[in-house]
């Protein structure tokens, strides 16, 4: 899976490039449909990212907003290339929404998961015990293509230039027994290996810190190396998952998530925690 701006980091650009020069035109996106002969609730769905924009939608927006010609051409070409497919779109039963697309090209990530381990992070077995309780309903093949969709969305952090990955997690999640003993005390295994690699951070709260600030439910904080990607919060939900992307709202996540990890075991005590629990498995399956 090659690292590199993705269509959807692109679309998200060019959607605010263009909210922002039709307001610097001083139109309304009413107006802006009328001058266009089209509904205004398109104008508003391509400044809003959900739905993608043509080369040559982009370029009558931006002859109407009077872009300069070099600045147009550039912006028309963005167009072009955010209308590619990422690796992603080869499963697209399995990823919906921008979500994967944003978490490609994100140079950080800040995630908090109250109920079960990160995606990024589970093994195979704990996907299928996972999704086998979830959706008894679908069929082995179903379940094994969402297996291997994640399984390839998890190169992310192995990536030449992967993501700083700082995660949270209820001790819950550890004490739970996913699947079978086994496949727990494996997923506790990788969780201690992938705690070793130089770019991830695993910390769990423990059930003692009590109250915390994230009780609410799991979010993930995605930050993005350059700046005119602003940083995005997806609040996970069971219909999808909600993007938040108003600065207000992404301070007020920063800060959850900054007194989230000082209720935290530290990594070195977390570490401690997770590989006696793999040991307390261990020993149980041999008695």
């Amino acid at each position: 899976m090659a690292r590199g701006q993705s269509p959807t980091v692109r679309r998200r650009r060019l959607a605010s490039e263009l909210r922002r020069l039709r307001e610097s035109a001083k139109l309304t996106i009413d107006e802006v449909g009328e001058k266009l002969e089209c509904s205004a609730s398109k104008i508003s769905r391509i400044e809003t990212g959900h739905v993608g924009v043509t080369p040559r939608d982009a370029r009558d927006l931006l002859e109407l907003y009077n872009v300069e010609a070099d600045r147009l051409e550039a912006l028309v070409q963005l167009s072009r290339e955010a209308r590619k497919n990422g690796w992603w779109h080869a499963y697209r039963e399995v990823f919906t929404g921008a979500f994967v697309g944003l978490e490609s090209d994100a140079s950080s990530l800040r995630a908090f998961q109250a109920l079960l381990v990160p995606g990024l992070l589970q093994t195979e077995d704990y996907i299928r015990a996972v999704i086998r309780s979830i959706r008894p309903d679908w069929t082995g093949d179903e379940v094994e293509r969402r297996v291997a969709g994640r399984m390839e969305r998890q190169r992310l952090l192995t990536a030449p230039e992967p993501p700083n990955y700082w995660v949270v997690i209820d001790e819950a999640v550890i004490r739970r027994t996913v699947g079978n003993r086994d496949v727990m005390r494996r997923q506790l295994l990788r969780l201690c290996e992938a705690a070793a690699m130089p770019n991830v951070t695993i910390q769990v709260v423990p059930f003692d810190a009590g109250a915390h600030s994230s009780m609410e439910g799991p979010y993930l904080i995605l930050g993005f190396p350059e700046q005119a990607d602003p940083d995005v919060v997806f609040v996970d939900t069971t219909t999808g998952g909600v993007y938040l992307e108003e600065q207000v709202d992404v301070q007020r996540y920063t800060l959850m998530f900054d007194h989230l990890r000082a209720s935290a075991l530290s990594p070195d005590d977390t570490l401690h925690l997770i590989s006696g629990a793999a040991e307390r498995l261990s020993r149980q399956r041999e008695e």
